[in-house]
């Protein structure tokens, strides 16, 4: 059965055709082409490893963001706090693949020296899927953590005010011959992006996806959309959930909850790290 209703019958678009054509729209919107690309992998890469919700369908709403929105294509990541293991990086209000993928690079080449390295990132966006990040640290013969703070969708267990973003965390460990394990998870049913796929064919949601406006069960995507998320394992999720953002928004200055923290408390924080093996 396909992830997506109707998505065995939709026309396919050669990876290179795609991805030239996505890095154009943002290079027109003034990125140069290293953020570009780093950008148009994050989307293309999520669509051929079937993460729809988290591929091309966003560059409608980045383009919005990129020209319309105020976040800066022209943004340069640097790094703010250094303590060699411990980095602080601000994402330039860029978009979040940018910030993501120069602290992820930042972090192998300190892990390289010290064995272990993190990056806190304020100052950022949307970054798309985490275990992009995370496989980054494989290809590079380590273990790679990724997570982030997200826009809250989901209420503390019992409740149904908008408090804890679903927060997704991503683990990728090298296996060599045997092939890399691979983990990336929210911390709710289901990821924002998966419902409005849904909500853009028509199709019904699965019942145990999401509440509506009023905290009822639902399978309407669009009553989806104007709810909450329902999170994984009950409380259990929302607390995992609230964990990882802390270690995002907290740790960076970033963004956390309700109310914005920091200087850049407008944008969201990421935490990365990467371990080297041996």
């Amino acid at each position: 059965m396909a992830l997506y209703p109707g998505s065995e019958k939709e026309t396919r678009i050669p990876v290179d055709v795609l991805d030239a054509a996505v890095l154009e729209i943002f290079q027109a919107c003034g990125m140069n082409e290293v953020a570009a690309r780093a950008v148009t992998r994050s989307l293309v890469d999520a669509d051929t490893r079937g993460i729809h919700s988290h591929g091309v369908l966003r560059v409608p709403d980045y383009v919005k963001k990129l020209t319309e929105e105020g976040v800066d294509p022209k943004g340069e990541p640097r790094i703010v706090t250094d303590a060699v293991a411990a980095l602080v990086v601000d994402g330039a209000n860029n978009l979040g693949a940018v910030a993501m993928t120069f602290a992820m690079e930042k972090t192998i080449e300190r892990a390289r020296d010290v064995n272990v390295a993190f990056a806190a990132v304020a100052g950022s966006n949307h970054a798309g899927t985490m275990e992009l990040y995370a496989r980054m640290a494989v290809q590079a013969g380590m273990i790679g953590l990724a997570g982030t703070n997200a826009l809250p969708i989901m209420a503390p267990w019992g409740g149904r005010d908008k408090i804890v973003g679903i927060n997704p965390l991503a683990v990728a460990i090298p296996g060599g011959e045997m092939g890399d394990f691979v983990l990336d998870i929210a911390f709710g049913q289901t990821a924002h992006g998966k419902i409005r796929v849904f909500a853009q064919k028509g199709e019904p949601i699965p019942p145990d996806w999401a509440f509506d406006a009023a905290g009822n069960p639902t399978t309407d995507a669009v009553a989806a959309l104007d709810g909450l998320i329902r999170p994984i394992g009950g409380h259990k999720g929302v607390g995992l959930g609230m964990a990882v953002g802390m270690l995002s928004g907290l740790l960076s200055g970033g963004a956390y909850g309700l109310r914005p923290i920091g200087p850049s408390g407008i944008y969201l924080g990421l935490s990365i790290q990467g371990l080297r093996i041996g």
